[in-house]
């Protein structure tokens, strides 16, 4: 054999093995990324379950305060202008709704005068609407804590790489180098995925909220004209 065939040889050998090398590195997964991102993903882990606690209770409680019968109004006018104050009471009080506390409310105060019965039905409402936005705020805190808690990992994680590769002797490895990076880099891509759906969530909530207050306001300006017109 001669020397170019036996090089040649040589030649292709060594790409089939770092063909058969390449091809059994396995990839990298995603948990084992999220496992990499170091000790600043303990606070976004418990701040992304704290949004999907805070979204879904919130949620529920909302169906719950939206499910206010649409003949309710119409059940209430027809027995307040029949006289039935009681079992007006009584037909709000099954309701459990913010606006048949409001009604209900208002239906204790007749025989007082209109100003009375509005401002009556307006601090009920109020705190119908306290109960309604309880813990959103904390909501909309993680969405702008959690990207500004993956961006220190990041920094952190950055300081830490720079600190192995001063340490190092001789030439640095680029796998030093990139492995560091991204493994900094993962906290900030935490850290915006936890923001950006506790922030859709909140927005979300809110909308669902001023529905419900405008469905509120309504329903007490039908009561007081029922009054008026009494």
């Amino acid at each position: 054999m001669t020397l170019l065939q036996t090089l040649s040889t040589d030649s292709l050998t060594n790409i089939e093995g770092l063909a058969a090398a390449a091809s059994t590195k396995e990839p990298i997964g995603l948990l084992d990324l999220l496992i990499t991102g170091g000790y600043m993903m303990i606070p976004l882990y418990l701040l992304f379950v704290l949004a999907i606690f805070i979204f879904f209770e919130r949620l529920i409680t909302l169906r719950k305060a939206s499910n206010t019968s649409s003949h309710l109004m119409d059940q209430v006018k027809i027995l307040v202008q029949s006289g039935q104050i009681e079992k007006a009471k009584i037909i709000c009080a099954g309701e459990k709704t913010p606006v048949a506390n409001m009604i209900a409310k208002g239906i204790e105060r007749i025989g007082s005068p209109l100003k009375n019965i509005e401002v009556a039905i307006e601090n009920v409402g109020k705190v119908e609407i306290y109960k309604l936005e309880k813990n959103l705020n904390l909501l909309a805190t993680v969405s702008g804590a959690a990207p500004m808690i993956g961006f220190l990992g990041t920094v952190t994680g950055m300081i830490q790489a720079f600190i192995a590769i001063a340490q190092e002797e001789g030439m640095v490895s680029p796998k030093l180098l990139s492995s560091g990076i991204y493994e900094a880099m993962v906290t900030t891509a935490a850290g915006l995925v936890v923001g950006i759906l506790a922030y859709l969530g909140y927005n979300y909530l809110v909308t669902q909220v001023s529905k419900l207050v405008h469905n509120m306001e309504y329903s007490s300006i039908e009561f007081i004209d029922l009054l008026q017109d009494k």
